[in-house]
């Protein structure tokens, strides 16, 4: 043992070493085999296995801070879970935020093999019911000046099939082009998209015929990256390019995409786009409302209706 090192009782139950050489130690154990986690169950986007592989390292040192030593992947405990809750209301973290770690604690709890380690509804934890509705919109149109400030072609054709679908920045990089047109739809592989979910965006206009037909001259039969980068090397050319362009928030393109199929679908603006509220609605207009906002939500990948009120209003 380290001299002046004492043996303590964790509140794991088990022994833990004051030596701060080998709680340091314990912490990268967890830390380490909640990587080793992550690497051997690639589940979702590069996006979503990223965020996760954050938030479970995150988990991991707090978990360390709050005196719980000897973890390992596998020793996932209900006491756990609500330690870290616990922390997470305290700092007044956001209902969203809360709600996407409690999905990657579910995430871990499923693959080593505990699920009910966690409860399925977050109502057992007394969080919060997330809020969608902010009839503020979010939406930004992409202009030529906008896209003449960039160097990179692959960066503004990315940008122009956000703007033009409705995709999300990691779509609109790894799509490929000669598999993905078929003709009427624009098809999403699972591996593209965020939560793993695959889609199909309806190709309505001329304008959308020919930006396709412009992308799949760049790209060939690969995606919009260039053959001599990856997929993170393009994504970090796509950051810096649009940060020195100053295009920020490039999500908004998702917004105006959807307030304008609003419009196409229903024949007047969304909420957020300074249209009626859904209380200033007939009985007819809520239905053709609804069915829009079904429409909309599937083209953008999401799975509930309720969750387009963020670009759209209410």
């Amino acid at each position: 043992m380290v001299p002046g090192a004492t043996i303590a009782t964790s509140e794991d139950g088990d022994s833990a070493s004051t030596d701060p050489n080998e709680k340091t130690s314990h912490m990268r154990d967890l830390n380490f085999e909640l990587k080793q986690l992550c690497h051997r169950n690639r589940d979702g986007s590069f996006a979503t296995q990223a965020a996760r592989e954050r938030v479970l390292d995150l988990a991991a040192k707090q978990l360390h801070e709050a005196g719980f030593r000897h973890m390992s992947a596998s020793s996932l405990k209900p006491k756990h879970v609500h330690t870290l809750l616990s922390r997470w209301k305290t700092e007044e973290q956001s209902t969203g935020t809360i709600k996407n770690r409690m999905a990657v604690l579910r995430w871990w709890a499923e693959k080593i093999a505990k699920p009910n380690v966690i409860a399925r509804d977050n109502d057992a934890y007394d969080i919060a019911h997330r809020q969608y509705v902010t009839n503020v919109s979010k939406a930004w149109s992409l202009g030529d000046s906008q896209l003449l400030r960039l160097s990179d072609p692959y960066t503004a054709m990315s940008l122009r099939l956000q703007a033009a679908f409705g995709l999300r920045r990691e779509e609109s990089i790894k799509i490929q082009l000669a598999w993905a047109d078929r003709g009427h739809v624009l098809a999403l592989k699972d591996s593209w998209t965020k939560g793993g979910r695959p889609r199909e965006v309806p190709v309505r206009t001329a304008e959308q015929r020919q930006l396709l037909q412009e992308a799949r001259s760049l790209a060939g039969q690969g995606a919009l990256i260039p053959a001599h980068k990856s997929y993170v090397e393009q994504l970090r050319r796509f950051e810096h390019q649009c940060g020195a362009a100053g295009i920020r928030r490039v999500h908004g393109l998702r917004h105006q995409y959807a307030q304008n199929r609003y419009r196409e679908l229903t024949g007047w603006s969304a909420p957020a786009a300074g249209g009626p509220r859904s209380r200033e609605l007939t009985t007819a207009q809520r239905e053709t409302d609804h069915a829009a906002r079904l429409q909309i939500s599937a083209e953008l990948g999401h799975e509930r209706e309720q969750v387009v009120a963020v670009y759209l209003g209410r």
